[in-house]
């Protein structure tokens, strides 16, 4: 039986995580193995404490595992990238576009735990992570690092408290497409340098961001590659006809959007221009531009099937 590392977010599951971590701690312990319950008052408390077992001399767990989303999949690989320590994930969080990348079954909780178990009798397998570095330090994101209209929107919606639930983000998106102005970029690609106006720059390491959004339709978290999404300008009443294109992925079809394959990407704000607002990477604040945003290939193990 393993030792692992259990951080559990009491925000998980619609504001009733607590109930479902234990939950996932007493089956683990039941099921013989020994849990360390890595839990904290706060999101950077609980990653300093599992990186620390992780990094530091004395008992190494044999895996850590994260309950509840995608910001607990961002808390898992800042925890154990490049450590050799695999990552678990328990998916009950709200948008679990990690969960749905990777073949892990969200919003179930004993299917998970099923998977978790077969995952630690087959082994991990390695999965790449974007690396951003910047003003702020250095932050690591396991789907989709974005600065742009969805950065903004998901910044303003954060600080709503009505109404609950995704309303908060279409209140968000009408706030943000009023008064739309494209923002100023320059984008140094795997060396090449650009100026532009657009909507967004997004760097993906999976499909899926915002909660089931198909952003990018072929980026793949174990090429070595990040696909890089640039939204040329658009105007507010052309960018509210693309946002719903995004759920099927049909966005990318529309002559004002781009991608390309690289393996670092710095973005800056393009002076003479509106600034793109910070980035996110998994729905959490990373920072403010500019970014250097660098693939870590096969920088985390991961307990999910091949």
């Amino acid at each position: 039986m393993a030792v692992l590392g259990v951080v559990v977010n009491p925000a998980a599951n619609g504001n009733r995580g607590s109930a479902p971590g234990a939950g996932v701690v007493r089956e683990l312990t039941a099921a013989g193995h020994e849990v360390i319950d890595l839990s904290a008052d706060s999101a950077e408390a609980a990653q300093l404490r599992a990186r620390t077992m992780c990094t530091e001399g004395g008992r190494r767990p044999d895996a850590v595992v994260v309950v509840g989303g995608d910001g607990m999949v961002h808390l898992g690989v800042n925890a154990v990238a490049g450590t050799g320590v695999p990552l678990g994930l328990i998916a009950i969080g709200s948008g679990n576009d990690f969960a749905r990348t990777v073949g892990l079954p969200a919003h179930d909780g004993r299917a998970a735990l099923r998977a978790l178990e077969a995952a630690l009798e087959q082994g991990p397998r390695p999965i790449d992570v974007l690396r951003a570095d910047g003003a702020h330090g250095t932050r690591r994101t396991a789907c989709v690092l974005s600065a742009g209209f969805d950065a903004a929107v998901n910044a303003r919606a954060n600080t709503y408290t009505f109404p609950p639930g995704g309303g908060k983000y279409l209140r968000a998106v009408a706030a943000e497409l009023r008064g739309f102005r494209p923002y100023g970029y320059t984008i140094t690609i795997d060396g090449q340098r650009r100026e532009l106006a657009g909507t967004l720059v997004a760097i993906a390491n999976g499909p899926y961001f915002g909660g089931g959004m198909k952003i990018v339709p072929q980026a793949r978290n174990d090429d070595g590659l990040a696909d890089v999404l640039i939204g040329h300008e658009v105007t507010a009443g052309q960018l509210l006809r693309l946002l719903p294109k995004i759920y099927a992925g049909t966005h990318v079809q529309h002559p004002a959007v781009e991608i390309v394959r690289a393996r670092e990407v710095v973005v800056e704000p393009l002076a003479g221009h509106p600034p793109p607002p910070d980035a996110f990477g998994d729905g959490e604040l990373v920072g403010a531009l500019p970014l250097s945003v660098t693939v870590e290939a096969g920088a985390v193990q991961l307990l999910a099937p091949a």
